[in-house]
C-alpha cells in the first residue's frame, strides 16, 4: 500500500518528531492502524511512537482510552468530543508529548442523516490544548480511510512545523 521511501507526508513527520524529540501515543478507529503503518514503516520510528491502540468498539475506547460512557451515549463515537477524549486519553495513557486521535465512517454503511459517510473527527493532545477537526471525504472506504491518515499525518506536521506550539 505505501512505499516508506515515497511516503513524504510520513517522512516529514517522522523527521519532525525526530528533530523536537518528541513522543506520540496513537489512538486509531475508523482507519484501522493506517497511521501506525505508515509511521512504522519508517526505521527509527520506535524513537518517538510509544504506542498505538486501534479502539474500535465502544468498549475499547473506555477501556483502552479512558473515553466517557457519558460522552459515547450523549454524543456516539463519531463526534468531536470522542476525538478530544480519544487523543487525550492515548497522550496521558502512553505519558506521550503528543497523542493524536481519529474517529469516523468510513462506509459504506453506519451513517446516519446528521452523520453521513466519509464524515471524521481528528484530534492532536498536546501538554496545552487538543485541536480537533472536523471532515467530510467523498470517497469509497479505502479512499475514506487514506484521507482520514493523511489528516491526522498533515495535523501533526502542521503542529511541529510551528514548534509545537
Amino acid at each position: 500500500m505505501f512505499n516508506a521511501p515515497t511516503d513524504s507526508l510520513a517522512r516529514a513527520v517522522h523527521d519532525l518528531l525526530l528533530a523536537q524529540k518528541q513522543t506520540l501515543a496513537i489512538a486509531e478507529s475508523c482507519t484501522g492502524g493506517l497511521i501506525t503503518h505508515r509511521l512504522t514503516n519508517l526505521p527509527g520510528s520506535s524513537a518517538y511512537l510509544i504506542a498505538a491502540v486501534i479502539a474500535y468498539a465502544y468498549e475499547a475506547k473506555v477501556a483502552a482510552l479512558g473515553v466517557s460512557w457519558d460522552t459515547l451515549r450523549e454524543h456516539g463515537a463519531v463526534s468531536p468530543e470522542i476525538a478530544r477524549e480519544m487523543a487525550r486519553g492515548a497522550r496521558e495513557r502512553f505519558s506521550t508529548s503528543l497523542g493524536v486521535a481519529v474517529t469516523g465512517i468510513a462506509g459504506p454503511g453506519g451513517s446516519t442523516p446528521e452523520k453521513p459517510v466519509g464524515l471524521t473527527y481528528i484530534a492532536l493532545a498536546s501538554s496545552r490544548d487538543v485541536i480537533v477537526e472536523r471532515h467530510v471525504w467523498q470517497g469509497d472506504r479505502e479512499q475514506n480511510k487514506m484521507q482520514s491518515a493523511d489528516a491526522v499525518l498533515k495535523l501533526v506536521q502542521r503542529y511541529l512545523a510551528k514548534g509545537g506550539s
